[in-house]
């Protein structure tokens, strides 16, 4: 079975146990304080949109935001960190009591297994597919084609090519990539001290942080 880290740059090692867990999007969470990159899944971006097996739109990526949320409310939540990417994430295996919160969320039909960097979850994928739950009830662009799609239109529109946008409101520096739901009604106000910025490794190290949903 071949298992890799997603973009795996500095290993580590130790398991967290959490007290406070927040939930980004379907395949991201802070454990502590500490953000974890869920390994082995692309979950559907919060904004993002799928087909039912009639046509008709649904919020795949609400719904796995909010399966992420389920499986792990009341739980007591543990990663064993595995690597930090780029972007400063810890990559974590994450179990939500007993359950392994990347399998549970495959079986929902709530993200893609990530084949670029592990087959671990390929049998449960070919079940939920077959089965036709959440993104396999219909057409769905997979997590990685959306992202790109939507930076590919933003850049040509940005300032430098430089397509995400750092807002401050009362809730703080907020950094939001373009398939952020909340992309396209935010408004850069330089004279305020909101600016672009051309990857997500730089809006962290200037002290934006992405949006949470829960």
């Amino acid at each position: 079975m071949r298992i890799r880290v997603i973009i795996a740059l500095v290993f580590l090692c130790g398991p967290t146990f959490a007290n406070t867990v927040h939930i980004v999007d379907g395949d991201t969470l802070d454990v502590d304080g500490t953000r974890y990159r869920i390994n082995g899944i692309d979950a559907p971006e919060a904004g993002q949109k799928c087909k039912t097996e009639r046509g008709k739109d649904w919020a795949c990526g609400t719904a796995a935001t909010n399966a992420l949320f389920a499986i792990t409310k009341g739980k007591t939540v543990r990663c064993d960190s595995l690597a930090v990417d780029s972007y400063g994430r810890d990559i974590g295996r994450c179990y939500a009591g007993k359950t392994d919160i990347a399998k549970a969320m495959v079986a929902q039909g709530m993200a893609w297994a990530f084949l670029k960097f592990s087959d671990e979850y390929e049998g449960t994928q070919n079940i939920a597919k077959s089965a036709k739950r959440g993104i396999w009830r219909g057409k769905a662009q997979p997590a990685w084609v959306f992202r790109a799609t939507k930076w590919e239109i933003a850049s040509q529109k940005s300032p430098n090519g430089c397509p995400i946008k750092g807002n401050i409101s009362p809730n703080g520096k907020i950094y939001h990539p373009p398939w952020s739901p909340w992309y396209n009604r935010t408004r850069i106000n330089t004279s305020k001290g909101e600016r672009w910025f051309c990857d997500e490794d730089e809006a962290l190290k200037a002290g934006w942080r992405a949006p949470r949903w829960k």
